[in-house]
């Protein structure tokens, strides 16, 4: 299953099947999912910019918990929520200039996620966030794929990364993961749990979730710049000498 996934390449996210899947039950479900898990971190986050890249929730859902002065939302597919359509491996944003990144199942949907990581590492700030939200290659959307039950379980052209993966991905480029949420709108049937979270019956079901939050911030140390340090006076090694022309003939 794996070897036939990973081989072929992803396709870019349709418009039309997009909104196919925007429309289903299935998909409100986990749009409000993804909505409610993206609250609990969005608020924590401080500065100016908080931006999705990629087409996915309407009307910016995702991201209007953010604690951010502004945020905006770059599509990917054409829909009429994006303030603009890019490519999410040429981000046409300045460098260190966005304060979160919200990647909602973007990267199943390009040829090159590493190239989208490094872009995303390039815009944000030296504090700066990113939440990858995906879909697990053991979830029920692979195995609705082996079935052929794709187009109605989730739009076509995707490919599918697992948790170990992304954040392999993400501490190569100097960033350090804080967290992992998995949930699912469907077998199995869990609460969202953190990876983080002590051992249960449960734990034994979380890598066949559905889907997956991860939770990353720039590993960023800050430089302190030093003067140069003034040289030290050389002190005597046996107290101080006197001049030889005040030197008095010593008495015989």
């Amino acid at each position: 299953m794996n070897r036939l996934q990973y081989e072929r390449r992803a396709q870019p996210l349709n418009r039309h099947s997009l909104q196919l899947w925007q429309h289903s039950a299935r998909a409100q479900r986990l749009m409000a999912l993804e909505a409610a898990e993206l609250a609990r971190q969005l608020p924590d986050v401080f500065g100016q910019f908080t931006v999705q890249i990629g087409s996915w929730a309407p009307d910016a859902l995702l991201i209007r918990q953010a604690g951010t002065q502004h945020f905006a939302v770059l599509g990917t597919a054409g829909d009429a929520s994006a303030a603009a359509v890019v490519d999410p491996q040429q981000l046409p944003l300045l460098s260190k200039s966005v304060d979160a990144l919200v990647l909602p199942h973007t990267l199943e949907f390009v040829h090159s996620p590493h190239t989208v990581l490094r872009e995303a590492d390039r815009v944000l700030s030296d504090r700066g966030r990113i939440y990858v939200l995906g879909f697990s290659p053991w979830g029920m959307a692979s195995w609705r794929a082996l079935l052929g039950l794709r187009a109605r379980g989730f739009p076509p052209g995707a490919r599918f990364y697992g948790v170990g993966r992304v954040q392999d991905w993400l501490e190569l480029l100097g960033f350090e993961v804080f967290e992992v949420r998995r949930y699912s709108v469907g077998f199995p049937w869990l609460a969202p749990r953190s990876c983080s979270e002590g051992w249960s019956p449960a734990r034994l079901l979380l890598p066949l979730t559905e889907a997956y939050l991860l939770c990353a911030r720039k590993r960023v140390l800050p430089i302190n710049w030093v003067g140069r340090a003034a040289r030290a006076p050389l002190r005597p090694l046996i107290g101080v000498g006197v001049p030889a022309a005040q030197r008095s003939e010593p008495d015989r």
